[in-house]
């Protein structure tokens, strides 16, 4: 029988302490130095450091000895609430009531309320029949006049998996609609060399690269031709050839197919053959957003943001009709599985991918 455990702001303190222990998992607290509260849960194969109480945020993961998050400037979450002064996590759940940066007539956070949500509860689910253990939690965001929603969204790792299994629900409270917008902030660490693979045509058509800048990025010099070459050939950035100009950043738009069973899937292939992957049902996301970052300072690759909107801001979304409508009482979903796959898997993982879309040896 499942065990369910309320978590309490109380039980995190700053030195780290056991909360439960079992033959698969080991979960304890801790606070960082910031006083944000933090959970690691261990499996057989790794561990994730989620933050239960900061938009349920998974700071860091880390599976058969390696670092899968991007690296940053911040070895720990920040006590700021401002999106860029605390950044740096695996991933980042964003919106929900607007998305990416706030453009002119705009007056939202950089990627709206939940990258750093105040959850109301949240707790901790043990199913050793199963071997997974799972965080939950719940958040509720009321605006008079506005909106009024809340989020259900849990976490779960299994005994020997190196793989995350996230799922969302969000409900409209209001009786009037709510237009929504999500994105899933799924920030791997690149490798050089790397090679990506997913299920979308290879074509300037369906992999659209970002031709506008916005405001908090500075390029630098042979950007923007970087970038043209890109909107004629976006198969130019699938492999992580070193020195390929993604300072400060480069950003796609990308018309993601679904297996037979509904999802889509995307690989960043290592040289030794592993593979981080990002698996998500476009009928719930139907946009795929993938961002690279790669400067002294930061060395990002979001090579799958399962998304319902761009990042153009709230204004520019609602105008172009990106984002799930819900009407009074309504509710919506995203699912979405994400982490590090064996050599074996991986292969697997390219062969499907291919077959799905009709290709040979990845190309086309």
């Amino acid at each position: 029988m499942p065990i369910r455990i309320e978590l309490d702001d109380a039980m995190f303190a700053m030195n780290e302490k056991p909360l439960c222990t079992l033959a698969s998992f080991e979960v304890s607290t801790f606070r960082y130095r910031s006083g944000v509260a933090a959970l690691r849960l261990r499996n057989r194969r790794g561990e994730i450091v989620a933050l239960p109480y900061r938009g349920q945020q998974i700071w860091r993961a880390s599976f058969d000895g390696r670092e899968l998050t991007m690296r940053s400037m911040f070895e720990e979450p920040a006590a700021s609430l401002v999106y860029l002064e605390s950044y740096g996590a695996f991933l980042i759940h964003c919106g929900l009531t607007a998305i990416g940066a706030p453009a002119e007539g705009d007056d939202h956070p950089l990627h709206g309320e939940l990258p750093t949500a105040a959850f109301r509860d949240a707790h901790l689910v043990v199913d050793e029949a199963r071997q997974t253990v799972t965080l939950g939690g719940t958040f509720r965001h009321t605006v008079a006049f506005f909106t009024d929603y809340e989020m259900s969204c849990d976490l779960t790792l299994q005994a020997d998996a190196a793989l995350i299994d996230a799922h969302l629900h969000v409900r409209n409270r209001k009786r009037t609609p709510m237009p929504l917008m999500y994105l899933a902030h799924l920030n791997f660490r690149p490798v050089d060399d790397g090679e990506l693979a997913y299920t979308a045509p290879y074509t300037a058509e369906a992999v659209r690269v970002r031709r506008t800048i916005p405001g908090h990025i500075t390029p630098g010099p042979g950007y923007g031709d970087f970038i043209a070459r890109l909107a004629e050939d976006p198969a130019l950035h699938h492999k992580l050839t070193p020195g390929l100009a993604f300072d400060p950043e480069v950003v796609f738009t990308i018309d993601a197919v679904a297996d037979g069973d509904g999802w889509a899937h995307a690989v960043q292939r290592h040289p030794d053959g592993t593979a981080d992957y990002v698996g998500h049902r476009p009928e719930q996301a139907p946009v795929l957003n993938r961002w690279i970052c790669r400067t002294p300072d930061q060395d990002a690759i979001g090579f799958s943001f399962p998304s319902t909107s761009m990042s153009g801001g709230r204004s520019l979304e609602m105008r172009e009709g990106r984002y799930v409508r819900l009407e009074g009482g309504e509710s919506w979903r995203c699912d979405m599985r994400f982490g590090l796959l064996t050599a074996e898997e991986a292969q697997g993982a390219a062969q499907h991918i291919d077959a799905v879309m009709g290709r040979s040896d990845g190309q086309g």
